[in-house]
């Protein structure tokens, strides 16, 4: 039979003691949401069964091991702000069905490429209006997002970039709020010192982001990536942006290649399969530029984006 607590001086200080060791205790059992991992940390990604490499593969199945290997979903201009949300909801809604993680490159800004091989994109309204989109058409799907592959490094080089830092601030933060992951791009090792790319990244909202990505579309070697990763890390610290990790594009540099060379350099080769690395800085390495699908017309290639199978073939070591 439990007894009262005892009358007096004491008997306060002991349920005080008994409340406070309670509380202590609860306090440390996790929550639910907090004990749970993100599944972005342990899932492949996905390999989407609409990408041209697959299509190509249809008809000639020596490009099904580019078929099989996850690569980007490019989100750009040719998806107007009416369609954006439809079309990412529906490639990030395949992925999850296969308990995979959606990847997608972002790349509309203004003044994008500066009217190079890969011209295009909207202007500020507009591209507003169509990130916001975006973002609602990958809300909930846990998805990873590159967002404008060589903004940063080509900051300045061109025209008509308004506030391009400003439209990255606005992407990042919306991207996030809609759940996803958001790597903003960084050029690559031998474009952009890592002080002046981490000053430019933190003014791009890099705190909301989840980190950068390097080497998207080029071919630098993964340790000179890595390194330049681990430089930009330690500039960004240094500027008191802390716990930021970057992603390696590896999907062509597994071959050294022409210095300068950006434009479908002969012998380059495919490289790492994409995946979550997670060591140190480094989270993963992604294939963001699809293997096969031209830089533009230079060394024998088609337009950029264009399928070009002997390019594929090339790279594949064939």
């Amino acid at each position: 039979m439990l007894r009262p607590p005892a009358r007096g001086r004491t008997a306060v200080p002991r349920a005080l003691t008994l409340l406070v060791a309670c509380v202590v205790a609860l306090a440390s059992v996790p929550s639910p949401a907090s004990a749970k991992s993100d599944p972005r940390l342990t899932r492949a990604f996905y390999a989407d069964s609409a990408s041209s490499a697959a299509v190509a593969a249809k008809r000639d199945r020596r490009f099904s091991t580019l078929a099989r290997t996850p690569q980007a979903y490019w989100a750009t201009d040719h998806l107007p702000v009416s369609k954006v949300k439809k079309a990412v909801r529906s490639y990030a809604q395949r992925a999850v069905k296969k308990k995979r993680t959606p990847v997608v490159a972002v790349y509309a800004i203004p003044a994008r490429d500066c009217g190079q091989h890969s011209a295009g994109s909207f202007d500020a309204p507009t591209y507003r209006r169509w990130v916001s989109r975006l973002a609602a058409g990958l809300k909930g799907t846990k998805a990873i997002a590159v967002l404008e592959p060589d903004a940063l490094a080509m900051l300045g080089q061109c025209d008509a970039q308004g506030d391009r830092t400003g439209l990255l601030r606005y992407a990042t933060a919306k991207l996030k709020r809609a759940g996803v992951w958001v790597y903003i791009d960084a050029g690559h090792s031998s474009w952009t010192a890592p002080a002046v790319m981490a000053e430019r990244l933190r003014a791009s909202g890099i705190t909301s982001a989840r980190g950068f990505s390097t080497n998207v579309a080029n071919f630098r070697s993964t340790a000179d990536e890595v390194a330049y990763g681990n430089e930009v890390v330690a500039q960004l610290t240094a500027q008191g942006v802390r716990g930021k990790k970057f992603v390696v594009e590896t999907a062509r540099n597994g071959a050294a290649t022409a210095a300068g060379d950006f434009c479908n350099p002969v012998g380059a080769r495919v490289g790492s399969k994409p995946r979550m690395v997670r060591q140190g800085n480094l989270d993963a390495y992604v294939w963001v530029k699809h293997p096969g699908e031209s830089d533009g017309p230079c060394n024998g290639g088609p337009n950029a984006g264009s399928w070009w199978a002997a390019g594929a073939l090339a790279l594949l070591g064939r």
